[in-house]
């Protein structure tokens, strides 16, 4: 029944399967359970209602973002023209990973991503790790973003009305502000979306990755007017090190794919829908990236880009000689941001509904509205988390704990697609890694070279927020763990 996508029920995968005798850390839940429980919640069930192009539409609106708008100002100066081969090689890296997420997305389809993913093949003291970091990406991550939204706001409302939010209220704790109130209030309003119901939030999430797909695309037509291959002459001045130094830069440009498998509890088909929406998706962006940074390179010389965290705003005004440009990609970029804020939290809250529902953390999160079939008190507690956290506490390095958090998970899933071929060879897979284990080793090995060229400061972050991950385990979750209560009340009624 599995094999054609429909969960057998629960009785058929005892919550004791795959447990070691003794060690209660490498008890690990049947896949069949999984499946069997997608969309159950606390009083009520997730409604099943997003298509592949909604999946693809969650998957770019988490990738396509801030990324594509600011980095080159910091990855052209480290590569030169070949910055282009560096978006090259960051997008492979990343569909190393994309294709593990590809196949177990559609073997697995569940709503809990990567965490999920390991607790099926790697055990539950892994899985807690790896949702773990997953909470520190996404959590971290949504405020990171949103607290750049003010500024591109200001840049927006001060290119229409010559009016911008005072820095009090509008910069970045200790950037010179005190309170970052447009965070909060990007936040709030994806909050808002959210709680309406998947199905909507997915529609207003599609109209504003429509919108910033078409503006860079708008970019590279207007950008091509500018066109001087002259800029090309000396393509690799920092040479093949100043390539791989920018591929690791631009990296971060491609993660959030993975929110995609997190709406595997929301899907309509989940096991043939998931796979395409995470490979299109990922297509789509790394087309995109590159033509842009063509079109970038060949309308300004590279020496100019560094320190411009606007260049596409510049060359746009730059080659037409007109500020409308800017500005018009000012609000590109705001709505960009938002769709990025709304699919990132989207991913938070439904990973904390399937831990919830494993009983690693409080039940709370995975209760489930009746009216709209949504984890309404989930929605409402990570938003306002993230809000504040955006608003009011300065983030400094801890947001590039996001990258280490990210890596590990994905190098994760890499492996979890080993073991479970090994494990489960007789399961169907709608989609399966090509090369055999080739490709999930190379995708392991480039996470974790990725993970080793970070700095120490970003270690000091992980390690604090691992020590505080595990006293939450080791305090809560072995305990209150379903498959350890399930194991209790077998062991009670022989």
């Amino acid at each position: 029944m599995l094999d054609h996508g429909t969960a057998p029920p629960a009785a058929a995968a005892p919550a004791t399967e795959g447990k070691r005798p003794g060690n209660p850390l490498m008890r690990r839940k049947p896949v069949e359970l999984l499946v069997a429980e997608g969309g159950k919640g606390e009083g009520g069930t997730l409604r099943r209602t997003l298509g592949m192009w909604q999946l693809t539409m969650i998957s770019i609106g988490a990738t396509l973002g801030t990324g594509i708008f600011v980095v080159l100002g910091e990855a052209v100066p480290e590569a030169g023209p070949a910055v282009t081969i560096s978006f090259i090689i960051a997008g492979l890296t990343a569909l190393f990973s994309a294709l593990a997420y590809a196949e177990l997305a559609g073997t697995i389809p569940v709503a809990g991503s990567s965490y999920s993913y390991a607790y099926a093949t790697l055990g539950e003291f892994i899985a807690w790790i790896c949702g773990w970091c997953l909470i520190l990406e996404y959590g971290v991550s949504v405020a990171a973003v949103a607290v750049g939204w003010g500024q591109y706001l200001n840049e927006f409302l001060d290119g229409t009305i010559g009016v911008t939010i005072p820095d009090a209220i509008a910069a970045p704790p200790g950037d010179g502000g005190y309170f970052n109130l447009p965070a909060l209030i990007v936040v709030v309003l994806a909050m808002v979306l959210l709680l309406g119901g998947a199905r909507e939030s997915a529609r207003a999430n599609t109209i504003m990755v429509c919108v910033k797909m078409a503006a860079l695309v708008l970019f590279c037509v207007i950008g091509f007017l500018g066109f001087k291959s002259g800029n090309y002459s000396d393509f690799m001045p920092m040479g093949t090190a100043g390539v791989s130094g920018a591929a690791s830069t631009l990296f971060f440009s491609y993660i959030g794919f993975d929110a995609a498998s997190t709406a595997g509890e929301e899907a309509k088909n989940p096991k043939r829908d998931l796979p395409r929406a995470i490979m299109l998706s990922l297509v789509i962006v790394t087309a995109l990236y590159v033509l842009v940074a063509v079109v970038a390179i060949g309308a300004r010389p590279w020496k100019e880009f560094e320190g411009s965290e606007a260049a596409l705003a510049g060359i746009m005004k730059d080659v037409t000689g007109q500020s409308f440009w800017a500005t018009l990609l000012a609000a590109c970029a705001v709505i960009a941001i938002a769709s990025v804020v709304l699919t990132v939290l989207y991913g938070q809250t439904r990973i904390l509904f399937a831990m919830s529902r494993d009983g690693l953390v409080p039940k709370t999160f995975a209760k489930v509205s009746t009216r709209t079939k949504t984890p309404v008190v989930n929605t409402v507690i990570v938003s306002l988390f993230c809000g504040v956290l955006a608003a009011a506490i300065p983030l400094g390095e801890l947001a590039n704990a996001t990258s280490i958090g990210t890596l590990f998970a994905f190098a994760l899933v890499n492996v979890a697609v080993v073991v479970l071929r090994y494990t489960r060879p007789e399961m169907h897979r709608t989609f399966r890694v090509p090369f055999g284990w080739v490709i999930p080793v190379l995708g392991f090995l480039s996470c974790g070279y990725l993970m080793w060229n970070l700095p120490g400061i970003t270690w000091q972050y992980f390690g604090g927020w691992m020590a505080v991950g595990l006293v939450i385990y080791f305090g809560y979750g072995i305990r209150r763990s379903r498959l350890a209560t399930a194991t209790e009340t077998a062991s009670a009624e022989k």
